[in-house]
């Protein structure tokens, strides 16, 4: 099946998660469509994460997402589910400035709080429009794609790469390249594929044709 968006938009609740999600499917993309990748926090109210935004906008830099095509929200971390209304009338703002055809945001298998709103609230938001769910792995309970979209090595050599960029997070397991490339393989697998992005399908509109 082919699938494609003039404009698509990605979603994250902070900075990395875009990247460990979707990082491969981005970089085979954002050359073809118009897209917008939003963090909703900046992680800055952390003082051991000052060089974070700066490794964000260099990470999605290697992925080939311009500055201009990359935003960062003014949620607080760890308190989403607090701000459920501010985040309906966010995302309410960007369906009607950059009107997404396409949207990428966390799984419904996510476990971390801040995800699971954002989910929510983008399901309500963006009605009417497809939506799916990448995993990040480090908050992942359950997840199994049903959605899985073919990537190049040069796609994993870029995701891998992008994820080089947080030297503040060097040695957390999940941005373990090997693991990585895993996960990419075993969703190749699940597709008969060498390699793979994974999705859970949130909500597809779509429209039979020849």
């Amino acid at each position: 099946m082919n699938f494609y968006g003039k404009r698509v938009l990605f979603i994250g609740a902070h900075p990395d998660d875009i990247e460990l999600g979707c990082g491969a499917l981005l970089h085979q993309i954002a050359p073809q469509t118009s897209l917008l990748c939003v963090t909703l926090s900046d992680n800055q109210k952390n003082p051991q994460l000052t060089h974070l935004v700066q490794e964000h906008y260099a990470s999605m830099d290697v992925l080939g997402v311009p500055r201009e095509s990359v935003s960062l929200g003014p949620f607080t971390t760890r308190i989403f589910p607090e701000q459920r209304q501010e985040l309906l009338e966010y995302f309410l703002t960007l369906r009607r400035d950059f009107k997404p055809d396409l949207i990428f945001t966390h799984s419904r298998a996510d476990i971390h709080q801040d995800h699971n709103a954002i989910t929510d609230e983008a399901l309500r938001a963006f009605r009417g429009i497809t939506v799916l769910g990448f995993d990040v792995v480090r908050s992942s309970y359950g997840f199994f794609p049903h959605f899985l979209v073919q990537v190049s090595e040069e796609d994993a050599a870029k995701k891998v790469e992008a994820l080089s960029q947080y030297t503040t997070y060097r040695d957390r397991y999940y941005f373990n390249a090997e693991l990585t490339r895993s996960i990419l393989v075993r969703h190749g697998a699940l597709a008969e594929l060498p390699l793979a992005e994974g999705f859970d399908i949130l909500r597809v509109v779509g429209q039979f044709g020849k």
